[in-house]
């Protein structure tokens, strides 16, 4: 006998979603981060990734005016500073002395990126969405940086950042 699935409603329930670590400046050139869990690949030309906000922060504020931003990928040894930059505002702090990180100056875009995190995403905004709570981001991928220590063999196809190892 099949067992029956019990309805849950309408929810934001989909699981796994990947730590990602919003970067962009603000109104006077600071840099900030953000943690964000509803990031992810929408098209695959232009590559783009969305990334879905609330127009109460900091950095939603930020693409707005600078019309960029990047998706850093934390490693499993900076979780616990990952978790920070989603716990803090960034009106409220400046992360980056906070946690011991660095902001590098993205080349393509104007937004920094997480110099400790191994995986890069630099994007420039191409399209914004009002859904309803949240707004979603969409960022035209220009490039994808990623430290030599988290390539695979074949240089590029599969990466990882951790235990496990993930394919492209």
């Amino acid at each position: 006998m099949i067992a029956m699935k019990k309805s849950l409603g309408a929810k934001t329930l989909l699981y796994p979603t990947p730590v990602c670590v919003i970067g962009t400046y603000d109104r006077f050139g600071n840099p900030n981060v953000m943690t964000a869990a509803w990031v992810g690949i929408c098209c695959s030309s232009p590559p783009c990734l969305a990334v879905s906000l609330r127009k109460v922060t900091q950095t939603y504020r930020n693409i707005i005016n600078r019309k960029a931003f990047t998706a850093s990928i934390p490693s499993e040894d900076y979780a616990k500073e990952a978790d920070y930059f989603g716990l803090v505002s960034g009106s409220a702090s400046d992360k980056f002395p906070t946690s011991g990180l660095t902001p590098l100056k993205s080349k393509l875009v104007d937004a920094p990126l997480v110099k400790e995190f191994p995986l890069a995403l630099e994007c420039r905004l191409h399209r914004i969405v009002e859904i309803g709570l949240h707004t979603q981001f969409i960022g035209e991928i220009l490039d994808v940086k990623a430290d030599e220590s988290c390539l695979g063999a074949d240089g590029g196809k599969a990466f990882s950042l951790g235990r496990e190892l993930i394919k492209s």
